[in-house]
């Protein structure tokens, strides 16, 4: 049976604004003449003139966060117990299970910046594309900060998935999730904002602290999600495995068997 493959990954780079100024990547690209001095001494007597057209190698230094590119965050993320009280699990810990599931995709584009999705916006979309949500369905949320990525309002764009919101895919046995903005809760300045006016803290990573009574994982900037219909493909999100971590880096795709 033919299979399609469809990239949900954004690639790592710099020069953009795909993170907050204080978390974004830095890549040193170390090209094939700067890097002759690197291969010579291994090979004691050996001149850059008997190498193939007198180069090295290309390689890349990176200094970056877990969380820069698309990466998949774990339960530890959010805090440091969850579900009764255990110990939460890091991302090396995070059940491959969870990983290559049925996809679902929620097109909550028409929602403001800065809204905060509800239970029933929830529920409402999952009865507009006929989904009935089953244990370990990977469900992704298609927002307006998709077709912003790289761009200066990125990080402000798009609505974000509150507490109840969450908690009603995890109590359904979704244990994965994704967005295409820069966090899964509404954009850090919209909830400020709210703050301001109430000090109410509950309002603050709502969304990501739901996993302190269930533990799930997300995915966060996926990109491509507006090609994607609602459901009828697999999407695989396997984290690159740091001892210890609280997300890893993922070349999310969706598989479609045609």
């Amino acid at each position: 049976m033919p299979r399609r493959i469809v990239d949900l990954s954004v690639p790592l780079e710099m020069g953009i604004a795909s993170d907050p100024p204080m978390a974004l990547p830095r890549i040193d690209y170390l090209d094939h003449q700067m890097t002759v001095g690197q291969i010579l001494p291994f090979f004691p007597g050996l001149t850059k003139e008997q190498l193939p057209n007198g180069e090295g190698w290309a390689v890349e230094q990176l200094n970056i966060s877990t969380h820069n590119g698309t990466h998949l965050d774990a339960p530890w993320h959010y805090g440091s117990t969850m579900s009764d009280g255990k110990r939460a699990i890091t991302i090396d810990e995070v059940p491959l299970e969870w990983c290559f599931n049925p996809g679902v995709k929620l097109d909550f584009r028409d929602l403001d910046d800065g809204y905060v999705a509800t239970a029933a916006d929830v529920e409402a979309e999952l009865k507009r594309i006929g989904h009935e949500l089953r244990p370990l369905d990977i469900v992704v949320v298609n927002t307006a900060a998709g077709a912003h990525y790289g761009q200066p309002d990125y990080v402000s764009r798009g609505c974000g998935m509150g507490r109840e919101a969450t908690l009603y895919l995890l109590e359904r046995g979704v244990r994965v999730t994704g967005t295409d903005a820069w966090s899964w809760d509404a954009p850090f300045v919209h909830t400020a904002r709210k703050f301001s006016e109430t000090h109410d803290p509950k309002l603050i990573w709502e969304g990501h602290r739901a996993g302190m009574e269930i533990g799930y994982s997300h995915i966060e900037k996926l990109s491509n999600l507006e090609g994607l219909p609602a459901t009828g493909y697999e999407i695989a999100c396997f984290p690159f495995k740091i001892k210890g971590a609280s997300a890893g880096f993922t070349r999310a795709v969706a598989i479609f068997n045609d």
